[in-house]
């Protein structure tokens, strides 16, 4: 549901909302916030909400650290784990120095940037995402621990899938926020599992991947197990994937999915730096399911990039080289812009990869560009690419490669 700021100060004075939480996050995708109280509101709308950003990677230092959030009305939603009385409400926001020149490293700004740029190019995307996370124990300290919460294997059910009953509490909670989740299932790793989403704009699919890792650890937590997001958290086993579907509109002519697929193959090289932030991701990268070269098929899990098996509006593409320590701001803005990098100059499909890659020799294999095998190389890459430095701000990609 979308509000208004008037809607908004509404709701707050009707529904005992005694706590509103501005959200926003760091150029790595890691979620902030600061909480008001509802007598802040109006200024908030009004002025924003100035807070010290010299703590923050990459917001400045204390010579030039104030900074100020303005709540956006659209993002309203209750957080249904607070009390019933004395409710808690989040908005996400945007970020501006105090002179109201907007924050060059506002991930979130950027991608909305995206969005506008496409929409006068005459397009619109739409975003559907796919997370993996494994679940561990806790020792007697409540430290999180490398033992997997239960030994299951891919999709296997109850009772040696011990996740069921909290990716059922994951998905109430997601609808309770208005959240569509569209299927939930345990994964291949012992205590690893998925959880997919319905598509939606590529903002709104953004903010909707920040609050499903919120909820995801606030409902593990409550459970008593330890939720990890990262790349690969068992060196013998599959990592965790961040795969990331996109369609596009006009799609009355066929080829427009084609060439949006096409810009991706030629530009992920580029910003793979983004897309796997980690040293850790890079680990993940040619096994269990996850790609290491730069190829697409239809339905095929070892490339890429695929086709799943859909038509109509749910004919789509999938990337798969993310994982889930991305920032979705930023991985979403830079797919649209190698997106309409294809589309506008009608750039043409490369050979399909119909082949299994995993199993693939020296001789086939050497027909496709490698993906980056370390960050040190992704890094490189991004730092000379014309394309990165067109739409990434230079002090984000300063942050990323100059660590």
């Amino acid at each position: 549901m979308k509000y208004s700021k008037g809607e908004v100060m509404q709701y707050v004075r009707e529904e005992d909302v005694k706590f509103i939480r501005l959200a926003f996050c760091d150029v790595f995708g890691r979620q902030k916030n600061i909480s008001i109280m509802p007598e802040e509101l109006p200024r908030a709308f009004e002025y924003g909400i100035a807070f010290d950003a010299s703590a923050i990677a990459g917001f400045g230092d204390e010579t030039k650290c104030d900074l100020l959030l303005h709540p956006d009305p659209d993002t309203l939603m209750i957080l249904p784990w607070r009390p019933e009385h004395g409710k808690v409400v989040r908005m996400f926001t945007s970020i501006s120095y105090p002179d109201g020149t907007p924050f060059e490293c506002d991930t979130r700004s950027l991608l909305k940037r995206a969005v506008e740029d496409a929409r006068r190019a005459g397009y619109t995307f739409a975003f559907g995402a796919e997370q993996e996370f494994y679940l561990f124990e806790l020792d007697e300290k409540n430290k999180p621990t490398k033992i997997p919460y239960d030994e299951a294997g891919y999709m296997d059910i109850a009772p040696e899938d011990r996740g069921e009953n909290i990716r059922r509490e994951i998905c109430l909670t997601l609808e309770q926020m208005g959240i569509r989740p569209e299927s939930s299932h345990h994964e291949e790793g012992p205590g690893q599992n998925e959880i997919d989403f319905r598509y939606s704009d590529p903002l709104t699919a953004a903010d909707n991947t920040m609050t499903f890792q919120t909820i995801v650890k606030t409902v593990a937590r409550r459970n008593g197990v330890h939720v990890d997001f990262g790349p690969k958290p068992l060196e013998d086993k599959p990592g965790n994937g961040f795969h990331i579907n996109m369609s596009v509109k006009p799609c009355d002519d066929p080829d427009n999915l084609y060439y949006m697929i096409a810009g991706v193959l030629d530009k992920v090289v580029d910003m793979t730096a983004f897309l796997n932030p980690t040293e850790a991701s890079y680990q993940r990268f040619g096994n269990h399911k996850a790609p290491g070269y730069v190829s697409w098929s239809s339905e095929n899990r070892s490339q890429l990039v695929r086709i799943p098996a859909a038509v109509g509006e749910y004919r789509r593409a999938e990337l798969r080289s993310p994982d889930p320590l991305a920032n979705p701001y930023l991985a979403f803005a830079l797919m649209i812009y190698a997106a309409l990098s294809g589309l506008e100059s009608r750039q043409p499909m490369p050979e399909a990869a119909n082949i299994n890659l995993y199993k693939a020799d020296a001789q086939t294999l050497s027909r496709f560009r490698k993906l980056p095998e370390t960050l040190n190389a992704a890094c490189s890459i991004a730092a000379e690419s014309d394309f990165i430095k067109a739409h990434i701000p230079a002090a984000i990609l300063d942050i990323y490669c100059h660590q």
